[in-house]
């Protein structure tokens, strides 16, 4: 019996460990969210900030969100140069990309038919490519093999909507784009009112696209 109630007293205590470790490291992460909020710049994403969703699970917070979204102005893949400001009164589907990331190509059919679906009340999707994050500008051959991947790819899956090059040069304004795919859904007033980190579903991007288009 006494042998009995030195072992019940043993994984007690093991188990008392192992919450108060489970409770110490949350506060930890959420103490380092709360630094990284407060210390993050405007326009930059902050990875790992505890948001109230999913159960309390950790999601990924952009400052641009309910700010204007960054102005750039890019070429597309027959080098005319294309403005986010163009596209003003529409709402806008930023979505940084390239071929070699295998969550953009599950999720490009997604935005292939959403952005046909929704076209015709003012909603456009703009695939800004990240192919070329390592090379320089000089690099003639390098970029030219690049800009014959994505045209390969935007022909394979039918994209409608305008592919813009070097997305890399804009990166840091949206904040920084270490994980793609990443999406930016903007209002016809030119307001961010949605982030979207990561592969995520299509049901969320429509939602989200909705928002934009003020639904």
């Amino acid at each position: 019996m006494k042998r009995n109630t030195i072992v019940l007293t043993v994984v007690l205590f093991i188990l008392a460990v192992f919450a108060w470790a489970g409770w110490a490291n949350w506060e930890y992460r959420k103490q380092a969210a709360e630094r990284a909020l407060a210390s993050t710049a405007q326009g930059e994403l902050a990875p790992g900030l505890v948001t109230e969703g999913a159960g309390g699970m950790p999601q990924y917070v952009s400052p641009l969100k309910g700010k204007p979204a960054p102005a750039f102005a890019l070429e597309d893949l027959s080098g005319k140069k294309v403005s986010l400001a163009s596209y003003k009164g529409k709402a806008v589907l930023i979505n940084f990309w390239a071929t070699w990331c295998g969550p953009c190509k599950i999720e490009t059919p997604w935005l292939v038919e959403l952005r046909n679906q929704y076209a015709a009340q003012g909603f456009e999707v703009l695939g800004v490519s990240t192919e070329a994050d390592d090379l320089q500008q000089d690099d003639k051959a390098g970029w030219a093999k690049d800009k014959a991947a994505i045209a390969k790819f935007v022909q394979e899956e039918q994209m409608p909507y305008p592919v813009l090059l070097d997305g890399d040069s804009i990166s840091k304004p949206y904040g920084g784009l270490d994980d793609l795919p990443t999406s930016f859904f903007v209002d016809r007033n030119g307001t961010v009112v949605a982030t979207q980190l990561g592969l995520t579903s299509k049901d969320d991007i429509e939602a989200n696209i909705k928002k934009a288009l003020g639904k």
